[in-house]
């Protein structure tokens, strides 16, 4: 495998960073997870949109322009003879020393990894997922803005602790208030009423990619724009359809929530369509390889 890495293209062997990599000691940096299909780099501006606005943030200047890193993407899946993939593209604070002062790196690292990836089995999606609410509570906005894609994951990988222990794959995360926010790795949506519903950025959700997707399918699905709003535990509870979206989870049903099924307990008809729609989507919106 071919890693992508300050500029050059490196056995996967060979792509070392220094152990002084602010990245690594502090989680000080921005990444963005992508996907390629049938040699399609779905959305490819957005996310790299993202990755500019969450570098800007914390005052991380990224050493490539958008069309730089675009060529190393497409670089990148090339040599690694990928058209169906996922993407990691990364950017650290860089090399410095054992202070939290981000003016002692003097140069950001970029690298790019691009591998095929499989989140959830297949018979989840027909299926659906059983979640958890977790005890951990996502950060506030005061402290760590969700809008920001950093490398400082901890308070999912808590709450993803929690999904593990109780033997499911995701865990619902709420706020400091009690609303839901996300779940560790994925946007929340319930169906209610034919409308389809999920938490505004303002409750600590991150504007995922594939939200942004299901905001333009919503209306075509549904006949009804897609509302943000502040959600319990109880809405989930008693919502006719619950649904995760995410870059490597794509669209994926929720079936059981805290031990209580979703409805009927299985896929409903808008999340089935959804999928398809986000299918056919895939083909092609986005930068060919």
């Amino acid at each position: 495998m071919k890693i992508f890495l300050n500029g050059k293209l490196v056995e996967k062997e060979a792509a070392l960073i220094s152990v002084f990599d602010h990245g690594l000691l502090y989680g000080d940096g921005v990444f963005e997870g992508i996907r390629s299909y049938n040699g399609v780099i779905f959305r490819l501006p957005q996310h790299l949109r993202r990755l500019e606005n969450s570098a800007r943030a914390i005052e991380l200047t990224i050493p490539m322009t958008a069309a730089e890193l675009t060529a190393a993407i497409r670089q990148t899946l090339r040599a690694n003879k990928l058209r169906d993939a996922y993407i990691r593209l990364v950017v650290t604070r860089g090399v410095g020393d054992l202070g939290l002062d981000p003016r002692k790196c003097l140069k950001p690292t970029v690298f790019i990894i691009t591998d095929r990836i499989i989140l959830y089995p297949e018979n989840y999606y027909r299926q659906g997922l059983k979640l958890i609410t977790a005890s951990t509570r996502r950060n506030i906005p005061a402290a760590l803005n969700p809008a920001i894609k950093s490398l400082n994951y901890l308070n999912n990988i808590l709450a993803k602790i929690e999904a593990n222990r109780a033997g499911v794959p995701e865990a619902i995360m709420l706020n400091s208030q009690g609303y839901v926010a996300e779940c560790t790795g994925d946007n929340i949506f319930i169906v209610a009423e034919k409308r389809i519903i999920t938490p505004p950025t303002s409750s600590g959700a991150l504007d995922g990619i594939t939200r942004q997707v299901v905001r333009e399918l919503a209306p075509k699905v549904t006949g009804k724009p897609l509302s943000e709003e502040n959600l319990t535990t109880y809405d989930i509870y008693t919502a006719d359809e619950c649904f995760l979206t995410g870059t490597a989870a794509e669209i994926v049903p929720v079936s059981e929530v805290d031990g209580r099924k979703i409805a009927s307990g299985h896929p409903g008809p808008v999340t089935n369509k959804l999928i398809r729609e986000f299918k056919k989507l895939v083909k092609y919106d986005g930068v060919k390889i």
